[in-house]
């Protein structure tokens, strides 16, 4: 499957690498890859540079949005939920209608510092935000609740004995999301309902945050017993 992996941060490198291992033919999509290629220093978060990245993972191709996701079976945004309208328009309305995009990020407002607070909740989400500004994207939320590592690699904690939750309203979509989910290695996938539900999973990190300032680690995840 050709995937489209938009946002070249910690996210997206492990989602685009993961799908690359997994045999899907797996491009990055970035706003000028010239650019991006030519960093030389570690990003914001300590992410080395790009290129260091791409060096190792030769497999994942680099392209601007539209390029990406113009011929793409499967669009996975993994941008700052800040700026993931302004990218999807930039990839293009008519290079995204009718495919199915996996929104992994969340609405996080850095504006008055750390922890971040959320720009949109209770009566909305950043998924449903997508959604009306790309009617014809079948928009599915998921892995946003856990740290890059964890998205990829779930047996890294707990032995992979966790949860991960999809919301969509497109039942296909969602399927194919949930296939690629247990192809991951994510055993326990939970399907919350129609995109609406999104609002709870985004509403999850600030306790997320909270829990791993209070363990020292981001390698963590939620578990539903039932």
């Amino acid at each position: 499957m050709k995937i489209a992996v938009l946002g070249t941060g910690a996210v997206g490198r492990a989602v685009a690498a993961k799908l690359a291992d997994l045999g899907h033919e797996a491009t990055l999509g970035t706003r000028d890859p010239r650019a991006t290629l030519a960093r030389t220093e570690a990003d914001a978060m300590g992410n080395p540079a790009f290129s260091a990245w791409h060096a190792e993972h030769p497999a994942v191709r680099l392209a601007t949005f539209a390029e990406a996701t113009q011929e793409a079976d499967l669009v996975v945004n993994a941008t700052n939920g800040g700026v993931s309208i302004d990218v999807l328009t930039q990839a293009g309305a008519a290079n995204l209608a009718g495919k199915v995009l996996l929104d992994i990020a969340n609405p996080l407002d850095f504006s008055q510092g750390f922890p971040p607070s959320l720009f949109v909740k209770d009566t909305d989400s950043l998924g449903e935000q997508i959604q009306r500004a790309f009617p014809d994207v079948k928009v599915v939320k998921a892995l946003n609740t856990m740290t890059a590592a964890l998205m990829v690699e779930p047996g890294l904690a707990a032995g992979g004995d966790h949860s991960v939750f999809v919301s969509g309203d497109d039942e296909a979509a969602k399927r194919m999301v949930i296939d690629l989910l247990t192809t991951i290695g994510h055993s326990d996938v939970i399907d919350l309902g129609d995109l609406s539900t999104a609002r709870g999973t985004e509403m999850l990190l600030p306790i997320w945050l909270r829990l791993m300032g209070a363990l020292g680690t981001p390698m963590f995840n939620f578990k539903i017993a039932r």
